[in-house]
């Protein structure tokens, strides 16, 4: 059964509580700023992780010291869903370790 998109307001108001990350195109999108490339590296490294335990992947973009992601679910029309809020919640929660802002 594929997953029950949100409403662009619901979207916007569940993204409250995730600083950086924005409604773009239907899609939710953070990018985050790094130490270096190779911290950036090891970020998405472990987003790629988080993606393959929720089975679910976003789009990410790797630059020099910068990790970009946009998130939607295609099952659901390339909407936005719980699922793409839990999969940015987690990187939320994960980035300050790696240094990111």
């Amino acid at each position: 059964m594929p997953a029950e998109p949100l409403s662009p307001q619901e979207t916007q108001d569940r993204l409250t509580g995730l600083p950086g990350w924005s409604l773009e195109n239907g899609r939710i999108t953070r990018t985050y700023h790094l130490g270096s490339h190779r911290a950036a590296a090891a970020m998405v490294a472990h987003v790629a992780a988080i993606q393959d335990e929720l089975n679910h992947h976003s789009d990410l973009t790797l630059g020099y010291n910068t990790l970009s992601l946009t998130v939607s679910t295609h099952d659901a029309g390339d909407a936005v869903t719980d699922l793409d809020l839990t999969l940015a919640r987690r990187v939320a929660e994960i980035a300050p370790a790696h240094g990111a802002n």
